[in-house]
């Protein structure tokens, strides 16, 4: 069962650009990037907990397990 990462859903559903939310997190605009995208294979716990508190949203709204 692969996890996805929804956080380019969250951010078009905030009219949220991907660099703003690298600003206020203060990571590369990269990191977001590759976030946002389909190849994610890894993240630190540490990014993903300063995109949920920026963002007010749970890990469970972030990332879904779906499947195969």
């Amino acid at each position: 069962m692969p996890i996805r990462v929804r956080l380019q859903a969250i951010l078009d559903e905030r009219g949220m650009s991907q660099r703003e939310l690298a600003r206020l997190i203060n990571v590369r605009p990269n990191t977001i990037s590759h976030l946002c995208s389909d190849k994610v294979n890894s993240a630190y716990f540490d990014t993903l907990e300063q995109i949920c508190k920026t963002l007010n949203i749970s890990l469970n709204e972030l990332l879904v397990l779906e499947d195969d």
